[in-house]
């Protein structure tokens, strides 16, 4: 993922990023869409805990213990994912639940409100897992690269990904001046640790 904002220590610029998925499941921003048919495995439409299948082209909830399982609903919120709470950290990839007014549904309203749906696999690989190089979020044990015009992007830390990794982010601390001598680059994380503080590789 692209990281908000960097800093070079001892530079005057600072390095402005915007906050983009890695994992490429059906959007940049890591996400995919869900089905627009509920299963009606569940009360809610891929509620926290819940399992999905994958399709070419769309995600459908099914039971967790079903041979069609790839991955599970670690949180759910409603609204647009910009403007609600941040999925957990080792979140592999993000499903966009769109609008609509099914035939049927979870609770027998007519409807599936717009949401988003924090899912990690249920089997290797995770790029949502520290070093992975993916997930919505960076954090602490993260390997990012230049991406040109002032960006970084997270990458795989082991060099499997397509940037090689320059720097790692080995603390997460309230402010800047938190961060240790040793500290080449500030990364926003978000959250109540909202700095990254990151070493060359």
């Amino acid at each position: 993922m692209l990281a908000r904002s960097v800093g070079v220590v001892g530079a005057a610029a600072l390095l402005a990023l915007a906050l983009a998925g890695c994992q490429d499941s059906g959007g940049s921003d890591g996400g995919g869409k869900a089905s627009r048919s509920p299963s009606g495995y569940g009360a809610v439409f891929l509620a926290a805990t819940e399992c999905s299948s994958r399709g070419r082209t769309t995600f459908n909830e099914v039971p967790c213990d079903s041979e069609r399982a790839v991955a599970r609903v670690l949180a759910r919120h409603d609204g647009e994912s910009a403007d609600g709470p941040a999925c957990p950290a080792r979140t592999d990839f993000v499903l966009h639940i769109s609008e609509n007014r099914p035939a049927a549904d979870e609770n027998g309203d007519g409807s599936v409100g717009r949401g988003y749906a924090c899912m990690r696999n249920l089997d290797a690989p995770h790029p949502g897992d520290p070093g992975g190089g993916g997930g919505p979020r960076t954090i602490v044990g993260d390997c990012v690269a230049a991406a040109g015009r002032g960006e970084v992007r997270e990458t795989a830390c082991d060099g499997s990904g397509r940037r090689a990794p320059q720097y790692r982010v080995l603390t997460a601390v309230p402010s800047r001046s938190a961060c240790p001598p040793s500290t080449s680059l500030y990364v926003t994380l978000g959250g109540s640790r909202p700095v990254g503080c990151a070493v060359t590789l």
